[in-house]
């Protein structure tokens, strides 16, 4: 198998084998296929996209590309929540300590940002000596101890999504539904928690810019979560203009703690309480 033939195929708008899938995520994980391949193949997969299946084999994938999390020591119901990105978006940092607070294990693997947003794990990074590299087995005790951990991807834990992450960055192929959706889930999946909660934002500081296109992304990863046997479930909240007050990594932190103390954006205390009445719900 040659991944030149992988790529033509996708170019030519032909459906890949779980055999071919496996065959790029591996050989890409281990350093045998250069980037100016995957660049291609990424811009292929752009324009002529992946069906359910082929998004759940990339998906699969990326997951056994590396470690996953077992979180069978942690005793109660285990949450995580999701949200596709915006400017002023520091709803993690809200929900989490809410849902903590009321019993819940608020067990989060946060990423970087893409494109013009920040992530979480940018703004918790601006919070002074903020350590969001723990190992598996500190994850586990602070789970035990506090009901909410937040951390970053570690080197073993899907690292396809990690390579993967980078070059859609820098070549302009964010904005697909499949690698978005294979990207998210791969990071769940791998955690171990019970339920999930998507927020998929849309509007003109969004990556999907009209309805249409964050329904599809919302049925595509709620399909996908169901596949895996995981609770899933979507909702879709506008991004037509900052969510929060504050725009800046340190400054978005401040705020959240605002409105964890019964201040600050209105917007952002109606998304987190949406969102945590949705796990309850579940």
């Amino acid at each position: 198998m040659k991944f030149l033939d992988i790529i033509q195929k996708k170019k030519e708008n032909r459906i890949l084998t779980e055999e071919e899938i496996n065959y790029f995520i591996k050989n890409y994980v281990n350093g045998k296929i250069p980037d100016y391949q995957v660049s291609a193949f990424l811009m292929a997969i752009y324009f002529n996209k992946l069906n359910l299946d082929e998004t759940y084999y990339l998906t699969r994938a990326m997951i056994k590309s590396g470690n996953v999390i077992d979180l069978s020591e942690v005793s109660g119901i285990k949450v995580d929540k999701h949200s596709t990105g915006g400017v002023g978006d520091t709803v993690t940092l809200i929900l989490g300590p809410l849902l903590a607070s009321v019993g819940f294990i608020f067990a989060k693997m946060s990423g970087r940002g893409l494109g013009h947003t920040g992530g979480t794990l940018d703004k918790l990074e601006s919070i002074p000596g903020f350590n969001i590299n723990i190992d598996s087995e500190n994850f586990i005790k602070i789970l035990n101890k506090s009901n909410i951990a937040v951390i970053g991807q570690s080197e073993n834990i899907v690292p396809a999504d990690k390579l993967l992450y980078s070059l859609r960055d820098a070549t302009a192929t964010v904005d697909n539904v499949s690698l978005i959706a294979s990207s998210i889930l791969s990071k769940k999946i791998a955690l171990g928690t019970d339920a999930l909660v998507l927020d998929v934002k849309v509007g003109n500081g969004a990556f999907m810019k009209d309805v249409e296109s964050a329904v599809n992304l919302s049925k595509l990863m709620v399909s996908l979560g169901k596949k895996f046997g995981r609770k899933t479930k979507a909702m879709i909240t506008s991004m037509n203009e900052p969510l929060g007050d504050a725009v800046g990594n340190s400054l978005e932190v401040i705020e959240a703690i605002n409105v964890l103390k019964g201040n600050g954006s209105r917007h952002l205390k109606e998304i987190s309480f949406k969102i945590a009445s949705k796990f309850m719900i579940m």
